[in-house]
């Protein structure tokens, strides 16, 4: 089955085929895949070359112009190089878009550092009135997309090499496994390792490909008398922290943030799963972390 990135073009370009009012934004990632769309439609898919600002600047101008802009690159610079003009050029001028990155938070190891964006969802946060999309599952990718086209939203959306073995299309926090002693709550390309890490626990197990808005109410439906919130994110750690406050505002409660490091900055290369592991975020070491919360 495809990936979520070739999921992505692929369905792109079926939205630019069919679909006057889409244009597609690149910087040259991925322009050679969309070559075909772009001869098609060469004032509709444009590569702006290796210039994240204007990529994001060209986007808001075809929104002024009536066109619904889709915009791609990694997310090291689509977000975080280019953040200014997504805070003046979108948000400021109440702009819609869809922001698609690719990379997430170490997704190319090899790469480096510079092409490693965990802040990138802390960012966009940060912005209000965005919607924020973390696909698991290269089937979910391509259902938010198709639905984050019609309209004007702000929306982001963060592709992964990391996937799940099944999608899940649901909207908000859906329940995957219910237990009495609290509620895990992965998101996206979390879910397998969180479903290996709680085997044999007495906890309810939450998923969501959607990360904002944040569903409070399904929060509040799964927390019984033991409001103890484990919150397993595939990038800054506790990023969504202030949502499950907030959520639980008038209960008390204990909240568990797992994700990826805030107190070293990562600078190793290796593997996705040397990542994984150094950032507490393979499946043993998220088995141990929640064992010792919800059973310590």
């Amino acid at each position: 089955m495809p990936n979520m990135r070739d999921t992505f073009l692929s369905t792109a370009e079926e939205i630019v085929n069919t679909d006057p009012d889409v244009a597609v934004v690149l910087a040259d990632i991925s322009a050679a895949a969309l070559a075909e769309a772009a001869r098609r439609h060469p004032d509709r898919v444009i590569n702006v070359g290796i210039r994240e600002q204007l990529l994001v600047s060209t986007g808001a101008g075809l929104a002024l112009a009536g066109l619904r802009p889709i915009v791609h690159t990694f997310n090291a610079f689509l977000v975080e190089r280019a953040f200014e003009q997504i805070k003046l050029d979108l948000s400021h001028q109440e702009l819609g878009a869809v922001l698609v990155s690719y990379g997430a938070s170490y997704d190319m190891p090899m790469e480096g550092r510079t092409h490693q964006a965990p802040g990138d969802v802390a960012l966009i946060d940060s912005l209000p009135g965005w919607y924020v999309h973390v696909p698991g599952h290269p089937e979910e990718a391509r259902r938010l997309l198709l639905d984050s086209v019609p309209g004007d939203s702000r929306t982001y959306l963060r592709l992964s090499a990391q996937e799940n073995s099944a999608p899940h299309l649901g909207v908000g926090l859906q329940t995957i496994r219910t237990g009495t002693r609290g509620v895990v709550i992965a998101v996206g390309p979390m879910l397998d390792r969180v479903l290996e890490a709680t085997e044999g626990m007495d906890v309810t197990v939450l998923y969501t490909s959607t990360v904002r808005p944040f569903d409070a109410e399904g929060l509040r439906a799964a927390v019984t008398d033991v409001a103890d919130v484990a919150l397993v994110e595939p990038y800054l750690k506790g990023t969504s922290a202030h949502c499950v406050a907030d959520a639980l505002a008038d209960r008390p409660h204990r909240l568990l943030n797992l994700g990826t490091r805030r107190d070293t900055e990562i600078r190793i290369y290796g593997t996705l799963a040397d990542h994984d592991l150094v950032h507490g975020l393979d499946a043993g070491s998220i088995a141990l972390s929640l064992k010792e919360f919800f059973t310590g």
